[in-house]
């Protein structure tokens, strides 16, 4: 029996869109409730800190054992079985009365989202046959981007006329929207049986989670000695998964060329676009002056670009293949991170930040459907779990490193300006203003570059015939 019937379809689609709404507005939103939350609490810098990185870390460490499970143990269940665990979670996190049972609620969510999301992009490449999926996953990252942009506004509104409490809203709202998701699933998808032999490879799952979780720790800590254990862990894996006869992962995946320059390329990509979007925001209030309020617009072009013209992207990529669009979308991406330096250094927010925002977004655009196309037309539609896990586990821990490496990039260049705190501290001191300005100034330059880097592994590393191959489906 079919996976999903055709004309199933567009519901499995909307619960993947649900699914991938939960996790993108948590995200977005968390960073606004946080002061709210945090008095509520009683929760110091240090707890909120970790509010914010265990869900990280956890979806960062588990996120390749996640999308391995949808293969291995029938998609729709752990899909489903994925949303329940986070909605939950959530649940917890809306009745949470002290900073550590809030910690604990997101590290729970963290975990279940490890299964959630790769699932919503696998359940899609499963539903679709291969000539149609680009424009599916472009209506798909069209909806996940536009629920980023609403994200802060609906938590905006919560927070403001909510009450010191309506931050546990925020978390609530999860509720109803989960099980809409996990209904339309359950319902509209057939899994096969479980195989009553097939073999779970316990250990490597343990030992791929590890070393992510080690590496991604030693992002957000900034200690090496965690990430040199993570890198061993990570070879133990490697070398366990070559042996085992029934791998969470096959490592010979890697060797097909699409796959292993895929992700090489996003890897790339969202070291610094995750950078940008963390510093960005701090330039602007504790450089410029900026209002917080006003400085919640910088990323609404971006997110609309992404909403208007992800669809259209990802059928072009149905027609004419990936390869072209990702590439002249990291050029685009990289000439907006440019821009970015450009305009900061101007002051010029109206004329300046929030059109280079929205040429990063059109970039982003051209790159995010073709992209996540590549990487499930890149491997047998058996392994699109795995596939999705592997380059959501990229993104997510190319995003901690981008954060903490190119921190230490504007860090320095701040301190060689003359400045007297730290990137990204309020401080009247002299030059402190100009300083903060040059330190973004580098790390846009680097991150440039890495965009820059992205474009080329895609043009010289994907092969001609899969990167055509989707016009001829």
């Amino acid at each position: 029996m079919s996976f999903v019937a055709p004309h199933n379809r567009r519901w499995v689609l909307l619960a993947a869109i649900l699914a991938s709404a939960l996790g993108f507005i948590d995200g977005s939103v968390i960073a606004i409730a946080l002061p709210a939350l945090r008095e509520s609490l009683g929760a110091g810098l240090s707890e909120a800190q970790w509010i914010y990185n265990s869900y990280m870390l956890m979806l960062s460490g588990f996120l390749l054992a996640g999308g391995a499970l949808g293969d291995k143990l029938g998609l729709g269940r752990s899909f489903a079985a994925g949303i329940a665990g986070f909605v939950l979670a959530s649940l917890f996190c809306a009745l949470a009365q002290t900073s550590e049972q809030m910690i604990a609620a997101r590290a729970a969510q963290g975990l279940a989202a490890a299964v959630m999301v790769p699932g919503s992009l696998a359940v899609i490449s499963r539903a679709y046959p291969r000539g149609e999926r680009g424009a599916a996953i472009g209506l798909w990252a069209a909806s996940s981007s536009l629920t980023t942009a609403l994200g802060p506004a609906l938590g905006g509104a919560f927070l403001s006329f909510g009450g010191p409490e309506a931050w546990r809203m925020i978390f609530a709202i999860n509720l109803p929207l989960g099980a809409l998701a996990v209904w339309l699933i359950l319902a509209h998808t057939r899994d096969p049986a479980p195989e009553p032999n097939r073999r779970i490879d316990v250990l490597g799952g343990v030992l791929a989670s590890l070393g992510f979780f080690l590496i991604a720790f030693a992002f957000t800590q900034a200690t090496p000695l965690y990430g040199l254990a993570g890198a061993v862990v990570l070879a133990g894996f490697v070398a366990h998964e070559l042996r085992t006869p029934a791998p969470m992962v096959e490592i010979r995946l890697f060797a097909l060329r699409d796959f292993a320059a895929v992700n090489l390329a996003t890897l790339c990509l969202w070291i610094g676009f995750q950078a940008v979007l963390f510093y960005l925001p701090m330039t602007l209030i504790a450089g410029w002056g900026q209002d917080a309020l006003l400085s919640a617009l910088t990323f609404a072009p971006m997110s609309l670009c992404i909403a208007l013209f992800s669809p259209r992207m990802g059928r072009l990529a149905d027609r004419f293949g990936p390869r072209p669009l990702i590439t002249a979308g990291a050029v685009t991406i990289a000439a907006g991170f440019l821009a970015l330096g450009v305009a900061v250094a101007a002051e010029a927010f109206w004329l300046g930040v929030l059109p280079a925002t929205g040429f990063v977004g059109f970039g982003l655009a051209l790159v995010v459907a073709p992209l996540t196309t590549a990487v499930v037309n890149a491997v047998p539609d058996a392994h699109a779990g795995t596939a999705s896990g592997v380059n959501n586990a990229a993104a997510r821990v190319a995003g901690l490193m981008g954060v903490a490496s190119l921190g230490l990039v504007a860090q320095a260049r701040y301190l060689a300006e003359g400045g007297r705190e730290s990137f990204g501290a309020f401080s009247d001191s002299l030059g402190h203003a100009q300083a903060m300005i040059a330190g973004f100034q580098s790390l846009v330059l680097v991150c440039a570059a890495v965009a820059l880097l992205a474009g080329a592994i895609i043009w010289l590393g994907m092969s001609r015939a899969q990167a055509s191959s989707s016009a001829s489906q």
